[in-house]
This record gives C-alpha cells, structure tokens and sequence, in this order.
C-alpha cells in the first residue's frame, strides 16, 4: 500500500538534533520519483520503449537495514535516514527519500551514491508499467 511522503524539512531538524549532529557539516539527500520515461529509454538507449505510467514498488527490509549498517561504516557518516515507498505508484509519486549527515561534502557524497545505488541495485523490486 502506498505510503505517504516524509517531510524532508522535518527530516533536517531531527538530524540536527540527533547527538552526532555537532559532527556533521553537511546533510545531503536524494529523492526517487516515478518518471515517465522507461528504464530501457533512459538506461539503455532504447528509443522504442513504452512511456512509463507507474510501478508496483517493493523492498527488502532486512537488505536496506544491512545497506545502511554498511553506509555507517564510511568515512565521516554520522546520520543517515531512509523512507522507501511501496505497492502501486503513479507518474510522480516519491519512491524514496534517504538523508546522509556527515563531515565533509566527499563523504557525505560517496555515502549517498553507494547507499543510494545499493538500495536501488540490491534491496529493491521495480515494476514499471505501461499504457
């Protein structure tokens, strides 16, 4: 069943309450959303693919748990928080949101791309379909 959306400025003001907070210069954070454009188009090349009009959405808790405790263990990250949708999305609606606090901008960076990328390439089921 599909979810409803975290407040990303309501994200921001836990983080800067949380204790390791003082050792973050730098929150960071990425936000999925259904496109319209088919993974084949985008990823691939492929001109002939169908527009998007939504996807069934599904995650593997126990994997994103383990991406995260994984993400921790990076260089300089202090606070990470993830939010991932599920069921049937539609064009538009957010697939996931993840926040990453750490020292410095390179850190905070790699900790997203490979949170981010882990979650997307090992944790998670996408389903698109098409008119």
């Amino acid at each position: 069943m599909k979810k409803t959306s975290p407040s990303i400025d309501t994200w921001l003001k836990e983080a800067k309450q949380d204790p390791r907070a003082a050792q973050c210069g730098m929150f960071l954070t990425h936000n999925g959303v259904v496109r319209e454009t088919a993974r084949a188009r985008v990823r691939e090349g492929d001109e002939s693919a169908a527009a998007v009009t939504g996807m069934h959405f599904s995650y593997d808790e126990e994997k994103v748990n383990a991406a995260i405790e994984k993400a921790y263990e990076m260089e300089g990250i202090y606070y990470i928080k993830v939010w991932l949708n599920e069921g049937e999305l539609v064009v538009g609606d957010d697939i996931m949101f993840v926040l990453i606090g750490g020292d410095i901008r390179p850190h905070v960076v790699d900790a997203l791309q490979a949170l981010v990328g882990t979650i997307k390439n090992e944790c998670v089921v996408e389903q698109e379909k098409t008119a």
